[in-house]
């Protein structure tokens, strides 16, 4: 199982904090996320190709080719700035 949680805007779009979800066929970060695309609403929109958001895979910055495995925690959240 994996770990996604989810941060600020998507958080509140989603109605979630964190889910635990079965490794996709697609083991990589973009299979994850096409899963999520795959359910439709808020999860299609706000994890659109053009729209900007970042993902860590075990606290680590990751690119959607990065690889995931049973047990990692993924996090999901827009970028942010700081001052």
């Amino acid at each position: 199982m994996l770990r996604v949680l989810y941060f600020a805007s998507l958080r509140e779009a989603f109605g979630r904090d964190r889910e635990e979800l079965a490794l996709p066929q697609t083991a990589t970060v973009a299979g994850l996320i096409d899963c999520l695309r795959g359910r439709g609403g808020a999860w299609s929109e706000k994890l659109a190709p053009d729209r900007r958001w970042r993902v860590a895979v075990n606290q680590d910055m990751a690119t959607l080719d990065a690889a995931i495995a049973d047990g990692d925690e993924i996090a999901i959240f827009p970028p942010v700035t700081g001052g």
